[in-house]
């Protein structure tokens, strides 16, 4: 008898190889968000200042992907994307998502993690904006499903901010607009560094980002600020201070950044891949309530359940425009 290779009964060779890994893509996609999603819960440990907390961020986190990259035989030639792409790759890398980061960091000295974390989640949904304007493409009718969440999830959130004003407290408002400055500036690069990451790879593009972005970081907090980062000093800090610092940068940037884009490019579907990202405001959410003990607000809740709702929406348009066409079908006479 020939050996059962699966054919036989309608299971190719190769097709358990290829289901574990997509579902180990998925898996590492996830935990990608998760490390995503607990970025802003870490950065309020660390007690610190957004531009501080850049500035140490872009160190450790820079530090550690240059060391991935000089590891991996595909991604250890660092300069030659800088010779032939040195004015796209610097500006993208500082200009782009390193400013965003830096807007990320800077709205969580006013707003809650609830807050940034739901405003930063829509920016896939600009990538389709910015898309339109930077290259044509159509915007689609369940796109603009999502664009519709993504709205209405702006209007809870500014709302949330004025009632932090007239409840007496400290106005939500700065650290909303710079959330949303953050999704914008990241779409925009997002958008603009594609064509980079096709030619050299997400991971080398991801560690410039980080590593030269902390070089002009460490000038703003400086000059800006007052604050000048002295990396020899992150031991002498409190041990629990030190423990989130070395978490946002080893576990939240290069660990999380490799996992998500590993996941994102071995995953059968990338575009069912990149919704797992829409999670974030639920994960983040829950580890403000359980551990960090902040309250989340109605208006809070309405944002995660707008940009979540109608993002699921734009999965299944096709699935429920269907269900209604049928509906209709069966009602008429």
């Amino acid at each position: 008898m020939a050996p059962n290779d699966g054919a036989a009964n309608g299971n190719p060779a190769g097709a358990g190889p290829a289901r574990s890994l997509a579902l180990l893509a998925y898996l590492a996609a996830f935990a990608g968000v998760c490390g995503h999603a607990s970025s802003e819960f870490v950065v309020k440990l660390t007690q610190l200042q957004g531009a501080e907390v850049t500035v140490w961020r872009f160190m450790l986190g820079g530090a550690a992907l240059v060391l991935v990259s000089l590891a991996r035989p595909q991604t250890r030639d660092l300069i030659t994307p800088l010779r032939e792409n040195f004015v796209q790759v610097v500006g993208l890398s500082i200009f782009g998502m390193a400013f965003a980061q830096f807007l990320f960091h800077w709205a969580l000295d006013y707003a809650s993690v609830v807050q940034v974390a739901t405003m930063v989640t829509t920016m896939p949904i600009f990538v389709v904006f910015v898309l339109r304007i930077v290259d044509g493409t159509k915007i689609t009718a369940p796109k603009l499903v999502s664009g519709i969440g993504a709205f209405l999830g702006c209007l809870f959130l500014l709302t949330d901010g004025v009632l932090d004003r007239l409840d007496g407290g400290e106005s939500s408002l700065p650290g909303i607009l710079l959330a949303v400055g953050c999704a914008i500036v990241g779409a925009i690069y997002l958008v603009l560094v594609r064509p980079l990451i096709k030619q050299y790879g997400a991971i080398r593009m991801t560690t410039y980002t980080f590593a030269l972005g902390a070089i002009p970081m460490w000038f703003v907090a400086g000059f800006l600020w007052g604050v000048w980062v002295d990396p020899t000093t992150l031991f002498d800090r409190p041990s629990d201070q030190a423990a989130a610092l070395i978490t946002l940068g080893m576990w939240n940037t290069c660990i999380g950044f490799i996992l998500w884009l590993w996941g994102l490019g071995n995953v059968p579907d990338p575009a069912r891949g990149n919704y797992l990202f829409f999670l974030k405001p639920v994960l983040a959410a829950l580890l403000a309530y359980f551990i960090l003990g902040d309250t989340i607000t109605v208006p809070q809740l309405l944002a995660i359940l707008a940009i979540t709702g109608f993002v699921l929406g734009e999965i299944f348009f096709d699935d429920i425009r269907a269900a209604l066409g049928r509906a209709r079908e069966e009602k008429a006479p």
